[in-house]
């Protein structure tokens, strides 16, 4: 806290609805009061800055005001200067706000605490480049020479990504690679596994970090699901495993799952479908999540094969983990986490059957015989029908996510090109 005191402010973020990082800038003579307040009708403000009534943002009950909560020593230097930045979580009359992505995982931390198991938490994050024309107009980020796996100025001739790297390794993230995609220009970005809730922390971090500073060198990065329609996605891949109360890996071998392997694989197969509308939450969403995609659209687990939705790592001991490759970067990373975990641990503490693996390659052939809904509506509307998925989550946080994403369903329709669409997106996303 003392070193905190001496910078000039403090940037107190918590992460709303849509995935943006929302707070405020402090001096230095409140950095020790823990809290500051805003206005909880946050949680109705939709893209287009819309404010509308969704279930606990009490816009049409006078608009009153939730305290961000943090702890001083989550307090860590920022990127801009002479600022340090924390991540809170929203109290609403001194108990937890319901729709507090941040409440839902430590709660799913806590349920699976409860069962002796400490979630252990890896996230990959996808990102595509964008530039500005001499009009205003955004097109792909010029990279001709780049392709997959590629590294320094074929992949980033503006290097970007080398400032990203060096900012955030001198404030402490813990990089575990960083490389270009499959398709160009997008860039994959992957943190240390870490406890669930600093992983999440950092990566919601991280990804602030890497749009503001791609940002300075005249570069959009977006991690929305589908920003080029004829390319790949990005995807948010959940990797997770998780301690016994000795520390040992509880997931066990990929030719020898635990039962609390198995019983988390079965879980995410039986929420599958009402899943996608918390983990794929817009309407770009759903052209990513195709069959033959890569990309989490079928219901079905297997080893290590990229064509499945939950993946099985090839790797043992300490490291191994489970995959789950159907969330984007347009979610709200606290609730993506959250949802995985829950769905997870709703199958290991019912016991629901597990189906076999896939045995087919999921691009020609499938054993799967489905997949996500077709839609973002179909996706809410099982969501909705899932009570034990939202009691799970947080039934007010589901409730609030599917009256904004219905709001947003009809005035995405409504747009008339690609590039309209995108562009509902592409600077928040």
């Amino acid at each position: 806290m003392t070193q905190a005191m001496t910078q000039d402010r403090l940037r107190v973020l918590f992460c709303d609805h849509l995935n943006l990082a929302r707070g405020k800038f402090l001096p230095t003579s409140k950095i020790g009061d823990g809290a500051t307040r805003v206005c909880q009708s946050t949680f109705g403000v939709t893209y287009d800055k819309d404010l509308i009534p969704a279930p606990g943002s009490k816009v049409l009950e006078n608009l009153p005001d939730i305290e961000i909560r943090y702890r001083g020593e989550d307090i860590r230097a920022d990127w801009l200067p002479n600022t340090r930045v924390v991540v809170g979580d929203l109290w609403e009359e001194g108990s937890p706000f319901g729709a507090c992505g941040r409440h839902a995982l430590n709660k799913a931390i806590k349920d699976w605490q409860d069962l002796g198991f400490e979630p252990m938490v890896g996230l990959e994050l996808e990102a595509f480049a964008f530039q500005q024309n001499a009009d205003g107009t955004l097109v792909p980020y010029d990279t001709p020479k780049a392709y997959v796996y590629s590294t320094g100025p074929f992949a980033d001739p503006r290097g970007f990504t080398q400032a990203i790297w060096e900012r955030a390794t001198v404030r402490g993230f813990n990089i575990d690679s960083m490389t270009s995609e499959f398709d160009t220009p997008q860039f994959e970005f992957t943190l240390t596994y870490d406890k669930a809730l600093k992983a999440v922390d950092d990566n919601f971090l991280f990804r602030q970090l890497a749009r503001e500073t791609a940002l300075e060198f005249g570069i959009v990065l977006t991690f929305m699901p589908k920003p080029i329609l004829e390319k790949g996605g990005s995807g948010l891949h959940v990797n997770f495993s998780f301690k016994d109360k000795d520390g040992n890996n509880a997931v066990g071998e990929p030719d020898r799952l635990s039962a609390v392997a198995e019983g988390a694989i079965s879980g995410l197969m039986h929420h599958h479908r009402s899943m996608a509308a918390l983990a794929a939450p817009t309407v770009n969403s759903y052209q990513r999540l195709k069959p033959s995609s890569l990309s989490g659209y079928w219901r079905n687990w297997g080893g290590d094969h990229r064509g499945v939705t939950t993946r099985i790592s090839a790797e043992r001991g300490p490291k191994a983990r489970l995959e789950h490759r159907m969330g984007d970067g347009a979610s709200n990373p606290y609730t993506l986490v959250a949802t995985t975990l829950q769905a997870a641990r709703l199958g290991y503490i019912n016991k629901y059957p597990l189906p076999p693996r896939e045995t087919a390659d999921c691009m020609t052939a499938h054993d799967a015989v489905d997949g996500v809904p077709d839609t973002l509506s179909e996706a809410l509307d099982e969501l909705e029908a899932d009570n034990t998925l939202m009691d799970a989550v947080g039934r007010l946080l589901c409730e609030n996510h599917i009256f904004i994403k219905r709001d947003e369903i009809e005035k995405v329709g409504k747009l008339d090109s690609d590039d309209a669409r995108r562009d509902f997106y592409i600077h928040y996303v």
